[in-house]
């Protein structure tokens, strides 16, 4: 079992390693939050789709019919959770930069250990306050010096909080259904739900005849390799490590996704010195947060 750990969690420094460039994919296509997200889960959801059929995967879940109901619709509503988190992640892409967005996003941990305690059966720790009075803190500063990326900063920081609803979600889900079985769902639903506010909200859709050929490359990868494949992974990883863990190694992204933005969209995405000590501190909390509860369960003997 705990072979399995490593590996899965090698595996996951990986995918965050994929989701760091997902950011920058982001910056690099031209199209708005909505519709970019509509044609990422649109066409990962087609890939998965071609997947379970190779693979003969089921779609159907297992279970009583009631309860199997009361579950497709959680799935469901994971997957919309899902695409509000992309459309107000990349939305404070395109408020600001990368660099401001991903420093937001590492907050996602924070979130997670302040809302598992209300979902399930974990209790709070009272370090967490502390911890999370530090974060607030940092916020704050970077606020005060980088008051151009107000927006941006906005959308970032409840990008991390849908992620971390979602996270809580996911994990329950993982234990129980083939990973590319919840992807397709939850990227679905998350297609519909987009769908919808093309009809009812002042949304403009963009038309396949409106996306250049950097467009189509980008938004390729993005929903084949950084979506269809890092979703699936994701879940599949989620089978053996805790919603804290997977959050609390996500928060590398913004480290991943920083450098690779500096080295692909230079100068734009360069800041202040004031915005990289208050993104320290707030790495270097989560950081310490995940080190001592690793200590705290090493003793207790539950890794």
């Amino acid at each position: 079992m705990r072979d399995a750990r490593l590996i899965n969690y090698g595996h996951l420094h990986f995918i965050v390693f994929i989701w760091g460039f997902t950011a920058v994919l982001g910056a690099l296509i031209s199209i708005d939050s909505i519709p970019l997200v509509w044609w990422r889960m649109g066409i990962a959801t087609e890939l998965i789709f071609i997947y379970m059929l190779v693979r003969k995967i089921p779609f159907q879940l297992t279970g009583a019919g009631a309860m199997s109901r009361k579950r497709l619709w959680m799935i469901c509503a994971a997957g919309m959770i899902i695409a509000l988190h992309w459309i107000t992640f990349f939305g404070a892409i395109k408020a600001s930069n990368v660099s401001v967005t991903l420093a937001m996003m590492s907050t996602g941990a924070f979130f997670t250990s302040m809302l598992e305690p209300l979902f399930t059966p974990k209790k709070f720790v009272w370090y967490e306050l502390l911890f999370g009075v530090l974060i607030i803190g940092a916020l704050y500063y970077i606020f005060q010096v980088e008051t151009q990326y107000f927006m941006g900063m906005v959308l970032g920081l409840t990008s991390a909080l849908l992620s971390a609803i979602f996270s809580i979600m996911n994990v329950q889900f993982a234990r129980e259904h083939p990973p590319s079985m919840i992807s397709f769902y939850e990227l679905l639903s998350g297609v519909l739900l987009l769908s919808l506010f093309f009809i009812f909200l002042p949304v403009e859709f963009v038309p396949p005849s409106e996306l250049t050929s950097d467009d189509w490359l980008w938004l390729g990868i993005l929903a084949s390799v950084c979506t269809a494949y890092a979703f699936i992974a994701s879940v599949k990883v989620m089978k053996y490590l805790s919603a804290y863990t997977v959050m609390l190694t996500t928060n590398l992204e913004p480290v991943y996704g920083i450098l690779l933005a500096f080295l692909i969209l230079g100068d734009a995405e360069q800041m202040t010195p004031q915005f990289y000590i208050g993104a320290v501190v707030i790495l270097l909390v989560i950081i310490t947060n995940g080190i001592i509860k690793t200590r705290f369960k090493s003793r207790n003997g539950s890794l």
